[in-house]
Parts: structure tokens; C-alpha cells; sequence
């Protein structure tokens, strides 16, 4: 048997994993490995403009293909540039795996120059980390890596890789199977446990799903949809759920939670059984915890045992993966009558008619909505990313979701600078498939040096910026509960303006940086529309750019807010709502234009 470096081994599994894409950036303690890479031609290298654009990137390549994401990087500065994009994928399971470089083994622990404990760093904020101490045990290790990152609940390893580890010859035989002593996901489901569920469900009057990400990251679409239909049960979704049923299903209601619609809400708040698939009932859902589905039963599905009865206390718990359960409950409810559930449905769609989330079109100025309504009429089967804040919710709140289309989010840690690179590594992963990312002009500048990347591998992805001149969802924060001091989150704000912030007497500066000059310094087509005629023409003129980005900002007015909104400490039935006739006084303290909907 030959021998072979470990650089070399590395690569043989990356082609063995059936990877075809690296998200790369080099260093000295990974040149060596970059040079076999650039010795391989099956497997492309994509260069970014920063780690945290690398990881974003490598991100939204997982979320949109089903595939493991693939991250290198060098030691120090390298790794802990990783750390945010570990986070985010740890907190939504999105399998990557990071290989990250490392000094030689006799330098670690000399504050060697470029040498940083990653593993330590990030054991809290990844599914599992290691470093790799002996080249015997390397090909055990990156095998063993691609399972735990895709098995069970998704999640991102990192491997830290020693430079004199890598360049020693070894074994060029790389594992076919794993036997991992203490990890065995467990993704059976306990029948018993399904009968007692089905029987909760055959008992109520006000049975609702609660669909989170755990089912669409099954790919539990089309068994969710039809276990709906043959039940006749209404479903609402979290977030990262919303998809796994059409948008336009008449058994969906639109998602839960702080920024969710009235009826979904409602439906949470008065049925008298919850059957909860694939989500964790964090606090952005569920608010005061006491509160939250208070009058139903609890039926909870999830792959992951720590997450059951963690946040909310569940009254029949289930163990298993989504679409596993789904299909085992499928097989029950298909020889059982639908349920008897018609005042309920109709008493949601009552609500559901009494409360429409739309926005105020007042004086004719551009929308979020109108944008976004515009994305679903002139884009097909679009792959959409959003950036975190105001921009992210009503992507959640308007973005429609059939057939192939997908939306793609970092929902559990928020990462503002996740859309724009995440977007990228969706069009990467998905060629010829329309990608539109939605960002605000705060999260788009956060990684938008990947510009450079977007043009030289011309990708022709629609970045949406929405610019309303602040960090929106803060600002909304001041509006509504600072009595408007807007602390650090005006983006116009210039030294010279201390004190002088009433726009009336001193006007407001320009907006640093003109974005559409700066779309163009890159190479990219840029485009700013201020006007509601003018979307149709900005998207096909991006259309027709198929060889690069295209950057249109979109200029929409700062007392724009998103609406619905729980009250903050309330329960989830307690919301903001915009009173529309007010809206047309936008200036006024945002305090005169809210009134508190409160259900019994």
C-alpha cells in the first residue's frame, strides 16, 4: 500500500465525501494543502473576500442543496474569523465541515505566531470539534466528521489540522464505514408513542400543527402537506418552517411568534391540541412562556432529545426524525376518518380575514411589500436569502414559497452579513437557478466586499437592498419603546450632526456609500429605484444579467416598521398592530399610532 502526505489523504476524501465544492482561503498553515487542491480538477475552489463571507457562502450552499458545506481556512485570524458562521449553522443545523489550519504540534501552547485553541474557541458553538494530533487517525477523523455534520440533527464540525500532521506520509486508505462509540442518532420512531399522539388528536375540537425548520430540513414537504390534507388539521409554521407547506394552501395560516400574523397567533393561543414538529419553542415564538399554548395538549417531535421539553413542557414527547414520524403517522391517519374540525378552521379564517398582514401604501411610496409581491410575480422558482432585521421579516411575512422555491435564513443567532454571501453560495450550489437576496442596508455592508467574489465568478445574483437610512429593527425598538432616541442606528450620522438632528433646519447628509457606485467599482450593474413603477423594470433588467450581480437598492421611508409585533413580555397573543388611518401620520411619536390587540 502507497504512502501518501496527509494533505494528500485530505483531498482523497474530499472527493470520496463526494464533495465537488471548497470555500477557501489560504495561509501558511494551509498552503500545502491549497497546492494538492490546485493539483485536483474536480473539485472547485471559490475564493472569498473574507472568512466570515467563506463560511456565509458555504452556508447557503448546504441549506439550498442538502449537501455538507465544506470550509478551509488557516490558523488564527483564519479560524476565529469562522466562529460567527459556526455559530449561525449550529444554531439552525446546517451541516458543515471546517478544516481549519494549526501550527506544528511542538509550537502549540507558545503563543506561536498565527496560533489560536479554535477547538476550544468553538466547542460551545459547533456540534463537535477536534484536532488532529496523529496522521494515522486522520482519514478516521474526516470520515467521521461528514457523518456526525449530516447525521441526526445537522451540524457544523471543525477539524484543526497541525501543519507537521498534514505533511507527514501515511496510509493512503481512506475508511467506508463508521462506528462512532456514543453516537448513535436515533431516528426510529416509538409507535406506541404515535398512538398515543394520533389518539390526543381524534379527542379535539382545536388541533393545530406547528411546523418548524427540523421538518424542512427532513424534506418532509410533501408528506407534511398530504398528513395536513388527510387529516383536515390547520398548520401554522416558526420561521425557519414556513415552506414545508405552500404559502397558498388553504390549511395554512401564515407563521407564529414575535412578528407573526394575528390568525396563526390566535390559533396558538386557543387550540386544545399543539402537535409541534421539528422545533425548539424558543423565546422569539413562544414569548411569556407560561402563556404559550396554555389551554392545549403538547405533542412534540424532534430528532433531538435535549430539545424536548427544554423551553416548553410537552405532554407527549417524540423522538425521531420528522419525516420518519410523518410517515408512520401518514400510514395511521390514512385509515382513520378526517377530523370533524370545521368551525375551527373557520373560525381561523375569520380571523385570518379580520387581521391581513399587509402594509400602508400611504402616499403612494415604495413598500417592502410591494418589492417583495414583485419578487414573487417576476421570479419563477427563485432561491431567496434574506439578511436579519426589518428586511428579514417581511421576506417571512410576503415571500411566497411553492413548488421548487426556497427561502433560505439564519433564524436561531441572527447573523446580520449572513445574506448577502449565503446567497452566493446558493447560486454556486444551484446553477442556473434565480437567486434574490434581501438585505437591509446595515447587513449589507457587512460582508460587502463578497461583491468581488460575486463578479469574478459570475454569478447572477439580485441583491435586493432595502435602504431606510437606519439599522431598522433597532431603530423600530427606539420608536416604539425609547421614545424615539435613536441611539447609534442612523447610518446617515456624521460627527458634524451632534445636536443638529432635526432635518427641517439642517437637512440630512448623503448616504455613505452610494451603493449603486459602488455595485459598479465592482464590476456589478447597479440600479436604484425610488418608485413603485420602476421595480418591474429593475428585476428584468437584472434578468437579463447573466454574468454578474446586479445591486438595486431600493429607497423605502425610515417610520416604516413591521407589524404585527408581540407586545414586548407578552404573551403570544398580545400585539402591536399599525392603526391604518394613522399611518398617513407617520411622523407623529409612534406611540399615537399603535393600539394594543389583545384576544381573549
Amino acid at each position: 500500500m502507497g504512502k501518501i502526505t496527509g494533505n494528500q489523504l485530505l483531498v482523497k476524501a474530499l472527493k470520496e465525501e463526494g464533495v465537488d465544492t471548497v470555500f477557501g482561503y489560504p495561509g501558511a498553515c494551509v498552503i500545502d494543502i491549497f497546492d494538492e487542491l490546485y493539483k485536483d480538477d474536480t473539485i472547485d475552489v471559490i475564493l472569498p473576500r473574507h472568512e466570515q463571507g467563506l463560511i456565509h457562502a458555504a452556508d447557503g450552499y448546504a441549506r439550498s442543496t442538502g449537501k455538507v458545506g465544506v470550509c478551509l481556512a488557516t490558523s488564527g485570524p483564519g479560524a476565529t474569523n469562522l466562529v460567527t458562521g459556526i455559530a449561525t449553522a449550529n444554531y439552525d443545523s446546517v451541516p458543515l465541515v471546517c478544516f481549519t489550519g494549526q501550527v506544528a504540534l511542538p509550537l502549540i501552547g507558545n503563543d506561536t505566531f498565527q496560533e489560536v485553541d479554535i477547538v476550544g474557541v468553538t466547542r460551545n458553538v459547533a456540534k463537535f470539534v477536534i484536532v488532529v494530533r496523529d496522521r494515522a487517525d486522520l482519514g478516521r477523523i474526516i470520515k467521521e466528521a461528514f457523518y456526525i455534520a449530516r447525521t441526526g440533527k445537522p451540524g457544523p464540525v471543525l477539524i484543526d489540522l497541525p501543519k507537521d500532521v498534514m505533511g507527514t506520509f501515511g496510509s493512503e486508505e481512506y475508511p467506508d464505514s463508521v462506528n462512532i462509540r456514543g453516537y448513535k442518532p436515533n431516528t426510529k420512531v416509538h409507535h406506541g408513542q404515535v398512538m398515543r399522539a394520533m389518539k390526543a388528536l381524534h379527542k379535539s375540537k382545536k388541533p393545530l400543527f406547528l411546523i418548524g425548520g427540523g421538518t424542512k430540513i427532513a424534506g418532509a414537504h410533501k408528506e407534511m402537506t398530504k398528513l395536513a390534507e388527510i387529516l383536515k388539521v390547520p398548520v401554522v409554521s416558526t420561521i425557519m418552517g414556513r415552506g414545508v407547506l405552500p404559502t397558498d394552501h388553504p390549511l395554512y395560516f401564515g407563521n407564529i411568534g414575535m412578528h407573526g400574523n394575528f390568525a396563526a397567533n390566535e390559533a396558538i393561543a386557543n387550540c386544545d391540541v399543539l402537535f409541534s414538529i421539528g422545533t425548539r419553542f424558543n423565546d422569539r415564538i413562544t414569548g411569556k412562556l407560561g402563556t404559550f399554548a396554555s389551554k392545549a395538549k403538547i405533542i412534540h417531535i424532534d430528532i433531538d432529545t435535549a430539545a424536548i421539553s427544554k423551553n416548553v413542557t410537552v405532554d407527549i414527547p417524540i423522538v425521531a426524525d420528522a419525516k420518519e414520524a410523518i410517515l408512520d403517522i401518514l400510514e395511521l391517519a390514512q385509515k382513520e376518518p378526517a377530523l370533524n374540525v370545521g368551525r375551527w378552521i373557520s373560525m381561523m379564517e375569520s380571523w385570518q380575514k379580520s387581521h391581513p398582514i399587509k402594509m400602508e401604501d400611504a402616499e403612494g411610496n415604495l413598500t417592502p411589500q410591494m418589492i417583495i409581491e414583485a419578487i414573487n410575480q417576476d421570479f419563477k422558482e427563485p432561491i431567496v436569502v434574506t439578511d436579519v432585521g426589518q428586511n428579514q421579516m417581511w421576506a417571512t411575512q410576503y415571500v411566497e414559497l411553492h413548488g421548487n422555491r426556497q427561502l433560505l435564513t439564519s433564524g436561531g443567532l441572527g447573523t446580520m452579513g449572513y445574506g448577502f454571501p449565503a446567497a452566493l453560495g446558493a447560486c454556486i450550489g444551484n446553477p442556473g437557478r434565480e437567486v434574490v437576496c434581501i438585505s437591509g442596508d446595515g447587513g449589507a455592508q457587512m460582508n460587502i466586499q463578497e461583491m468581488a467574489t460575486a463578479v469574478v465568478q459570475e454569478l447572477p445574483v439580485v441583491f435586493c437592498i432595502f435602504n431606510n437610512g437606519y439599522l431598522g429593527m433597532v431603530r423600530q425598538w427606539q420608536d416604539l419603546f425609547y421614545n424615539r432616541r435613536f441611539a447609534s442606528t442612523c447610518l446617515k450620522y456624521r460627527k458634524s450632526c451632534k445636536g443638529n438632528c432635526t432635518p427641517e433646519n439642517h437637512p440630512c447628509p448623503p448616504y455613505t456609500p452610494d451603493f449603486v457606485k459602488l455595485a459598479e467599482s465592482y464590476g456589478a450593474q447597479g440600479i436604484r429605484v425610488t418608485r413603485p413603477e420602476e421595480i418591474d423594470a429593475a428585476f428584468e433588467k437584472a434578468k437579463e444579467k447573466t454574468d454578474g450581480p446586479t445591486l438595486i437598492e431600493f429607497i423605502i421611508d425610515s417610520e416604516q416598521l413591521v407589524f404585527p409585533m408581540m407586545k414586548t413580555g407578552g404573551s403570544i397573543n398580545e400585539t402591536l398592530s399599525l392603526l391604518p388611518t394613522a399611518w398617513m401620520g407617520r411622523r407623529k411619536s409612534i406611540r399615537s399610532l399603535l393600539r394594543i390587540i389583545s384576544m381573549p
